[in-house]
């Protein structure tokens, strides 16, 4: 209801004349308010309506945030368009299996931060030793009466356990110990590769499978022949992980938060990773601002032998936290939680010039797996790199057959 005045007024000459000097048309006049005769006169003389109030009050019309502020961008630049409303929402998705075949480190941690993030409905976790999948389950289950987590967590030996799940995620093998290459487990790992794809295969056709087991590049290439499954279906995580310690080198380097900088390695996981130097940012300006190249360097090489270092001071394991949450951004790729490219190892199919290798690339994805591969614009020193790392996998296999 529209407000009076708590107090009543005498309405003079003056007030008319005030009023037709600010433009008014009409003066609302409340109950017990006194007009004089002289106002009324003025009032008549000057097209001025004095009326019975109180009057009933227009709707005040407001303006959203959003077209606010989309018309202050156009006052701004009437070429600033406003994004589709179908870009600006997304539909993210969740899972309602994934599979975990190996229940170590890097499982158990993928497990946690999924069931925490409720990626999906069941996780399931496989491993040959008995009792291992089953306590980590019967683990996880406890602590959702802490999160609240809605994801059941389960357990076992059997492969067969992998059945209709959506994503099955491999980091079952044996990890590097101090001093060993990853391709040193290249004869080692590629029989446990071989045994999983098969049950993926058999029991999960219509799965995902991201490999973590290391060497993961080639590894990638044996869940390929195991499932006979299509590229779209078979990822490999390395650019993910090696381009966060790639980050992480570089915003260490010129103490920054990881949050200023930009940054991504292609190629291999291993000694062939080529970190992309010519595309990468520290605060939206190219590294040489701010850095040195021999600091540059010295970064781009502590991506290299990131996950080496680790296993130095270690000495009975590799690296587990940064792989879990390297699987967990492919995981949000693939669900919508997460839009643009990642870096991928998958089979490339004459992408960069590059055929029948498994390659980190940046790709995009969605729950049917891999999209697309994007072909980013690199330097010669670059794409040479790129290259030399599909020759080094390529020789690598080679030498086994």
């Amino acid at each position: 209801m529209p407000q009076q005045p708590t107090q009543k007024r005498v309405i003079g000459a003056e007030h008319i004349s005030d009023a037709h000097a600010r433009g008014l048309l009409q003066i609302e006049v409340f109950p017990g308010d006194i007009v004089t005769t002289l106002a009324t006169e003025s009032a008549q003389r000057l097209g001025i309506k004095l009326l019975d109030g109180p009057l009933p009050k227009a709707n005040v019309h407001r303006t959203d945030g959003a077209t606010a502020m989309r018309r202050s961008l156009y006052r701004r630049s009437p070429r600033w368009v406003a994004p589709s409303a179908s870009s600006a929402k997304r539909r993210v998705h969740r899972f309602s299996k994934i599979a975990l075949v190996g229940a170590g480190n890097v499982g158990c941690t993928i497990a946690q931060l999924a069931a925490h993030a409720d990626l999906s409905a069941q996780i399931t976790l496989i491993d040959l030793v008995p009792g291992l999948a089953e306590s980590i389950a019967l683990d996880l289950n406890h602590a959702a009466g802490i999160t609240r987590s809605k994801a059941i967590a389960d357990g076992g030996t059997d492969l067969t356990r992998v059945a209709n799940a959506d994503v099955v995620v491999v980091t079952a093998g044996r990890p590097r110990t101090p001093g060993m290459l990853r391709s040193d487990l290249i004869e080692i790992n590629r029989r446990v590769i071989r045994k999983v794809g098969e049950a993926v295969k058999e029991s999960a056709p219509d799965a995902i499978v991201i490999v973590v087991t290391n060497p993961l590049d080639e590894m990638t290439v044996e869940m390929l022949h195991a499932t006979g499954f299509s590229r779209d279906k078979v990822l490999g995580m390395a650019g993910t992980l090696d381009s966060s310690r790639f980050r992480q080198a570089l915003a260490q380097a010129a103490s920054v938060n990881c949050a200023d900088v930009e940054a991504m390695t292609l190629g291999s996981h291993g000694d062939e990773m080529a970190p992309v130097l010519s595309r990468a940012r520290i605060k939206d300006r190219p590294l040489d601002v701010h850095l040195s190249a021999d600091t540059i360097a010295d970064s781009a090489q502590q991506a290299v032998a990131g996950g080496a270092a680790v296993v130095k001071l270690r000495r009975t394991g590799s690296a587990f936290i940064a792989p879990a949450y390297a699987t967990l951004e492919i995981l949000d790729h693939l669900r919508g939680a997460r839009t643009g490219t990642v870096p991928v190892s998958v089979m490339l199919e004459g992408e960069y010039g590059i055929n029948d290798v498994v390659l980190g690339v940046p790709c995009e994805l969605g729950m049917q797996g891999l999209t697309g591969v994007q072909e980013i614009t690199l330097n010669d020193q670059e794409t040479q790199a790129l290259h030399e790392a599909a020759r080094a996998i390529k020789d690598r296999l080679a030498d086994l057959t």
